[in-house]
């Protein structure tokens, strides 16, 4: 099994969201042998079992992983460093099309010019410009 924790990149969060509580559960659980956790936040320290953090494009700006549904299959390839949501592209097109993304948590200050102006996480997710 696969939990998804999406909406908390840089940009959905904004900021990059300490996700610990998720991966505590699985842990404490016993479930760190046999679920999976991909999430578009971070997570603080070593942990065992497939934990992947920092995905992106992330969920706010419609990477793939807002596209994720109950039921479908993601295939988790750690050697190689990749993710495959193994759905039909037309599938994925139709959610494309579908999809709304939600409205931003913060509507002025900082936090919300940063969520307009930060890079993806492979670049830091620091902010590049002010408005």
């Amino acid at each position: 099994d696969v939990v998804v924790v999406r909406y908390v990149g840089p940009v959905g969060a904004p900021g990059m969201v300490e996700i610990m509580e998720a991966t505590e559960a699985i842990v404490n659980l016993g479930l760190d042998e046999s679920v999976a956790l991909i999430t578009d936040g971070r997570f603080f320290r070593i942990l065992p079992g497939p934990i992947i953090g920092h995905v992106s494009p992330e969920a706010a700006i419609g990477g793939p992983i807002a596209l994720v549904e109950d039921g479908d299959i993601i295939e988790i390839d750690i050697e190689n460093r990749s993710l495959k949501l193994d759905v039909p592209e037309d599938e994925l097109a139709r959610r494309r099309q579908a999809l709304v993304l939600p409205e931003p948590r913060v509507k002025k200050g900082f936090m919300r010019t940063y969520a307009k102006n930060c890079l993806p996480p492979e670049r830091g997710a620091a902010m590049q410009a002010w408005d």
